[in-house]
């Protein structure tokens, strides 16, 4: 504790190291001068806003659980903080790496949007599980198990967005990182409001954010069929 500023320096070498990969590393542009979509006509269309609304939810559904699940963990297990902190943010992110890996090696294989509706499903059923689930170990599952159904729905958004809006260039990933960012923003800060009057009862909290990945569910199946009805033509 005495010499927390050596771990943060050393942390300073992960960005570090991008830095000096980024000097090297060739970069595509996104489209070609003159040719992407201007901000008026990204919001034109319907597909975009859909994205945009995708990721909002990723971002709260993201966001949330890991904003929280340390408290949650501590409060429902009766631990200290340290053993919170692994306990809970530890293992929601290695569950999260586990997915990307595991999508990473199957995707040539994979449906990306089913595979996103079946992880938001899954998520829902983590965030009833910790908000409902009168045991804590039970709760703590549900907590760890939310990186393994999130993992996913950030870069599938991304991925999808960027194939079927090839023209979107700079401004569209920008405004679907500020859309995520809203999410991971109003996501946690819902809950601690909710807990708050709802006498510190974090479940309350939690089991009020399960409209993020609810809505996500929604938006995948709108997606689904909307990319059904163009069949895979870009925009």
């Amino acid at each position: 504790m005495a010499h927390w500023q050596v771990l943060t320096l050393i942390w300073a070498l992960v960005p570090l190291v991008n830095t000096v990969n980024f000097l090297f590393c060739p970069i595509e542009r996104l489209v070609e001068e003159g040719e992407g979509l201007r901000v008026g006509q990204l919001f034109r269309l319907p597909l975009f806003l859909l994205m945009i609304l995708l990721m909002v939810c990723v971002g709260a559904s993201e966001a949330t659980m890991t904003q929280w699940a340390s408290a949650f963990t501590e409060s429902a297990l009766g631990v200290s903080k340290t053993v919170g902190d692994l306990l809970g943010p530890c293992l929601f992110a290695t569950f999260m790496g586990c997915t990307r890996v595991f999508y990473g090696k199957k995707s040539e294989k994979l449906d990306l949007t089913k595979i996103m509706l079946l992880c938001g499903g899954l998520c829902v059923v983590c965030y009833l599980l910790a908000a409902l689930s009168p045991n804590a170990i039970l709760g703590l599952i549900g907590c760890a198990l939310c990186g393994f159904a999130v993992g996913i729905m950030w870069p599938g958004t991304i991925s999808i967005s960027a194939q079927k809006c090839p023209r979107g260039g700079t401004a569209m990933f920008a405004f679907l990182a500020l859309a995520g960012d809203l999410g991971a923003a109003a996501g946690p800060a819902l809950v601690g409001g909710v807990a708050d009057a709802a006498g510190g009862s974090l479940k309350t909290g939690l089991l009020v954010a399960t409209v993020f990945p609810m809505l996500l569910i929604l938006g995948i199946v709108v997606l689904i069929k909307r990319l059904g009805k163009s069949k895979g033509d870009a925009l």
